[in-house]
C-alpha cells in the first residue's frame, strides 16, 4: 500500500509493546545514557514484540521482529527520525518464526530465530534488591524506543546467551549487557 501524501493521507497507526536489546558493552550499556559504547563500537541484537498495533485497518498484533545492529561512537540524539540516517548498510532481510518470550515479572526475556540468533537475558539483582523487584532506570535519556520513551522504565539485565550467526553478522558471548523497555509510538 502506497500513499503519496499530496493526494490521499497517511493512515493513523499505533504501536506498543516490548523491546530489549543484548549487546557485547559492559552493564550498564553505556548507550542508554546517551555515551559513547564501551569499546567505542557496539554489535547487538535489537528485539521488538507487537503487543498491539495498527496500521489504518491492518492489525499487527503480535509481530515479532529482530534486527542485528553495529554501529561505531556515540550515536546519541532523536530516535526514529534519525534511525534512517544510521542505516548505512543493509545487510540483508528474512521472514522467519521468531521464539519471544518475557516472563510478566520482567525477570527474563528471549528471542530466538532457531540456528541464527539467540538472545536472553535475566533482569539483575543484587544484594540490595528486595525479592521480585528489579534494577530499573525512569526516563533513560539515549533511549531506544525513541518518542514514546516518556516516562519509560528501563529494566536492567545480563545476557545468558548473545548468538548469532544470520546476515553476515557472526558472534558468540555471554555476560554482556542488556535492557529491556515497554514502547508506543503512534503517527501521524
Amino acid at each position: 500500500m502506497t500513499y503519496n501524501t499530496t493526494t490521499n493521507s497517511i493512515p493513523e497507526w499505533k504501536l506498543s509493546g516490548d523491546w530489549f536489546d543484548v549487546c557485547k558493552c559492559s552493564i550498564p550499556c553505556p548507550c542508554e545514557f546517551a555515551q559513547t559504547p564501551t569499546y567505542g563500537n557496539c554489535d547487538g541484537v535489537l528485539a521488538y514484540h507487537i503487543k498491539k498495533g495498527n496500521y489504518g485497518q491492518k492489525t499487527f498484533d503480535g509481530l515479532n521482529v529482530l534486527a542485528m545492529g553495529y554501529f561505531k561512537g556515540n550515536i546519541a540524539g532523536g530516535f526514529m527520525a534519525e534511525f534512517a540516517k544510521l542505516l548505512g548498510e543493509v545487510k540483508g532481510m528474512d521472514y522467519a518464526p521468531i521464539k519471544f518470550d518475557i516472563a510478566e515479572d520482567l525477570s527474563y526475556w528471549s528471542a530466538e530465530i532457531p540456528g541464527k540468533v539467540l538472545a536472553k537475558a535475566e533482569a539483575l539483582s543484587g544484594p540490595t534488591t528486595p525479592p521480585g523487584k528489579r534494577v530499573q532506570t525512569i526516563n533513560p535519556p539515549g533511549s531506544e524506543v525513541g518518542p514514546g520513551a516518556a516516562g519509560a522504565v528501563a529494566t536492567w539485565g545480563k545476557a545468558v546467551a548473545d548468538e548469532v550467526d544470520a546476515m553476515g553478522f557472526k558472534w558468540e558471548r555471554k555476560g554482556r549487557s542488556s535492557k529491556h523497555i515497554p514502547f508506543e509510538w503512534s503517527g501521524p
